[in-house]
């Protein structure tokens, strides 16, 4: 695992988007990843940056969701079809066409998720896995003590994680759901390159047991640390718990230019 330390989240957003450009570059038909919340918005906004600047050819891209309500309907301004169409697809002049997510309203949930499953291996598999990560650790909705085989499924949102999504539904958590579809951390480590962001000291404690705690279930994000090539950017607050923060800004610093992340 690669633990990069940035001054803030603009410049890991920045920093982000280059990777993202260049794998599109190499591969122009790439499968990318998404995931929703406030922490990825810089990584989107440099990335439409360098489309509307003509340095990124997105027409060829195709998105995958990484997790959806259930019982929403696609066309629920909060569900995070609607909110990945609003915040990614259309600043990046990516058409719905190009889209795969998993169906949040079907009356077989159970099989909504075998299908999407299904459709993320026809697809070739997601390059490029953008994530987040809850003060608990969890990513995706994978929340403490999922299974780190686990595929796409449903899942109980626990009582705090509604607590803190309300706030895109008015503040009321009645209309939060209680059940959502989310790719399984099985599934997430199937992603040829995992790239996960964090910002501010309280996700420090979540970012350090993901870096240097053991893996444990208890902390879903831990996976990671099974992965050939996940990548955790942080900046300096939920950097402020890691015990070995100078080495990696050392190992950062001496890396060579062309490496990238």
């Amino acid at each position: 695992m690669e633990v990069v330390i940035v001054p803030d989240a603009a410049a890991g957003g920045e920093l982000i988007a280059e990777a993202i450009a260049q794998l599109i570059g190499q591969k122009p038909d790439a499968l990318l990843g998404v995931a929703t919340g406030s922490t990825p918005l810089p990584v989107y906004q440099a990335l439409t940056a360098k489309v509307r600047a003509g340095a990124v050819d997105t027409s060829r891209v195709r998105i995958a969701q990484l997790d959806e309500y259930v019982g929403l309907p696609a066309e629920h301004p909060e569900s995070y079809r609607s909110v990945l169409r609003r915040e990614v697809l259309e600043p990046l002049g990516i058409g719905m066409e190009a889209f795969l997510g998993p169906d949040g309203a079907a009356e077989d949930v159970r099989a909504a998720c075998q299908a999407y499953d299904a459709e993320l291996a026809r697809a070739g598999g997601v390059d490029l896995q953008l994530l987040g990560i809850g003060t608990d650790g969890h990513i995706g909705f994978n929340e403490p003590c999922s299974s780190l085989a686990s595929r796409t499924r449903i899942k109980t949102l626990t009582e705090q994680t509604r607590i803190d999504n309300a706030r895109f539904f008015d503040g009321d958590i009645a209309q939060v759901p209680h059940h959502v579809i989310t790719q399984g951390i099985g599934t997430i480590l199937e992603a040829r390159h995992l790239v996960l962001l964090a910002t501010g000291e309280g996700k420090a404690d979540a970012v350090a047991a993901t870096v240097e705690g053991p893996v444990a279930a208890v902390c879903p994000a831990s996976a990671l640390q099974l992965h050939p090539h996940a990548t955790v950017v942080v900046d300096e607050g939920a950097a402020s718990k890691l015990k070995f923060a100078d080495y990696f800004r050392y190992t950062f610093a001496n890396k060579p230019d062309w490496q990238g992340i």
